[in-house]
């Protein structure tokens, strides 16, 4: 059990069987009448975000995330196949479990998957990603005013706004959680 005294950014509880994330929290002593905690938190399976002030005494149970490094194995259409390189025990998810991560995923790359209750919730890419470009438009000599961007995709088929000066073929880093180009892999 957690206290609402104890409330921290990022810290997981349950209410009403379902678990949150406290996202704010303010400990607030108004000179008169009692103590109360302000909490702005999110519902980690649905997203759905709520502030509500508590009673530092009010007792929350704890909401356990159990969080697993993964390989994305294959998509066969509808689902998408995760397995732990450990057990070698498969996960399929449906795409609304993974779109956010997929777009910079290609097969036998590893992510990082959450679980509540041995249900999956969330999958994550790693934060950087080196992407070939496979398609963009040539670079127009002379157009070379500062901070021009076009349309390129790359091989797991995100399209990512780059420098005029990137061509078909070079590899990228990318941002997985903006979607930005930060330069040229290394």
């Amino acid at each position: 059990m957690i206290y609402a005294s104890d409330f921290r950014k990022g810290i997981t509880f349950e209410i009403n069987g379902e678990p949150h994330v406290v996202l704010d929290f303010q400990h607030v002593k108004p000179g008169k009448g009692a103590a109360f905690v302000r909490t702005k938190y999110k519902n980690i399976l649905t997203g759905a975000t709520r502030e509500e002030a508590f009673n530092p005494e009010d007792k929350f149970p704890k909401a356990h995330i159990e969080t697993r490094r993964m390989q994305y194995l294959y998509n066969d259409g509808d689902l998408y196949y995760f397995m732990d390189p450990e057990t070698y025990d498969q996960v399929p998810l449906p795409f609304d479990q993974v779109e956010d991560a997929i777009k910079f995923m290609r097969e036998n790359d590893e992510a990082t998957i959450k679980f509540y209750k041995g249900n999956a919730f969330l999958v994550e890419a790693d934060n950087f990603v080196n992407l070939k470009v496979i398609e963009t438009e040539p670079g127009v000599k002379g157009n070379t005013a500062t901070n021009v961007t076009k349309a390129a995709t790359v091989e797991t088929g995100a399209v990512v706004q780059v420098p005029i000066f990137i061509e078909e073929g070079e590899v990228i880093q990318i941002d997985t959680r903006s979607g930005e180009y930060l330069g040229r892999a290394k």
